[in-house]
C-alpha cells in the first residue's frame, strides 16, 4: 500500500465472462486499511478457478479512477500478478486452482 488512505475493493471471479469488472464478480468485498497490508479471507469456497482483481480506491468514490487515456492514477493489481500494458489481463493469466485452503498474495502498482 502506498498510503492508508481509503479503501481496497477486492472481486473473486469464477469465469472469464465479467472479469474484471467490479459489479460482475462472484463475491466482493470492500475493505478499510489499517497499515501497510490488507488481508482478507474468503470462506467457503468450492473448489474451482478463480481469479482475484484488486484495486485501492484511494479518494473513497467506490470506483478505480482512470485519466483521460484510460489508464487507472489509482494503484491496482490481479492474482498471479498479473499484468498487461494496454489492458487488464486475461482471466486465464490471472487465474489459480483452488484444491484446499490458498493464500494469494497480489501486488499493487
Amino acid at each position: 500500500m502506498p498510503n492508508t488512505k481509503g479503501n481496497v475493493f477486492i472481486g473473486l471471479f469464477d469465469s472469464s465472462k465479467d472479469f474484471p469488472i467490479f459489479g460482475k464478480q462472484l463475491k466482493g468485498v470492500v475493505v478499510k486499511i489499517e497499515g501497510k497490508k490488507v488481508i482478507y479471507e474468503f470462506k467457503n469456497l468450492a473448489q474451482g478457478k478463480y481469479a482475484l482483481a484488486v484495486y485501492h480506491d484511494e479518494n473513497k468514490n467506490g470506483k478505480l479512477d482512470k485519466n483521460v487515456f484510460g489508464a487507472p492514477t489509482e494503484y491496482y493489481g490481479f492474482s498471479n500478478n498479473a499484468r498487461e500494458i494496454f489492458s487488464a489481463p486475461s482471466f486465464l493469466d490471472a487465474s489459480f486452482s483452488l484444491n484446499s485452503d490458498k493464500k494469494v498474495k497480489i501486488l499493487l502498482k
